[in-house]
């Protein structure tokens, strides 16, 4: 494995563990127990991670997020991984193409009020509509935290890109 490669396989690494730490840090909600900071690390590594990696670091932090909550919805994580998965890609996506307004709303509605949706017709639709009082918020919460931190990380990976030239 070439030097490049193993760099980006740490770093993913760094930010599943990061993912891992917030995934403990619940947001009390009163139906969706899974509500967690373990997005945000997933979302701020589209600073330096293309959107596929930060999209596999998101899906993995999402699995934590359910192994520190007893994987209350069992196999249907998997579908949730997915679509952390996608949902952080297409943000990545829209950052490196300097989409940088309509990734925050993109965001919110594709996390908080899409990704649900298939359990509407899996599991019920009171199951979808409880959900909304809580994804809504708890993306919300991750994407303020991302919103703060990324001027400040974006300006340290540019001196650090600058520096290497």
């Amino acid at each position: 494995m070439d030097r490049q490669r193993l760099m980006k396989l740490t770093l993913v690494a760094m930010v599943a563990a990061i993912c891992a730490v917030g995934a403990v840090i619940k947001i009390p909600t009163p139906f969706i127990t899974t509500a967690a900071l373990d997005a945000a690390p997933a979302f701020l590594s589209v600073v330096f991670l293309s959107p596929v990696l930060a999209g596999v670091a998101g899906a993995i932090g999402h699995f934590i997020t359910a192994l520190t909550s007893g994987f209350l919805l069992g196999p249907l994580h998997i579908i949730i991984a997915v679509e952390m998965f996608i949902v952080v890609w297409i943000f990545g996506v829209m950052h490196k193409k300097g989409m940088h307004f309509w990734k925050w709303p993109v965001a919110l509605i594709l996390n908080g009020v899409v990704a649900p949706l298939p359990f509407y017709f899996i599991i019920s639709p009171a199951f979808y509509w409880a959900s909304l009082t809580s994804l809504p918020l708890a993306t919300l919460i991750n994407l303020v935290i991302v919103a703060v931190v990324m001027p400040i990380l974006s300006k340290v990976f540019v001196r650090k890109a600058g520096r290497l030239h």
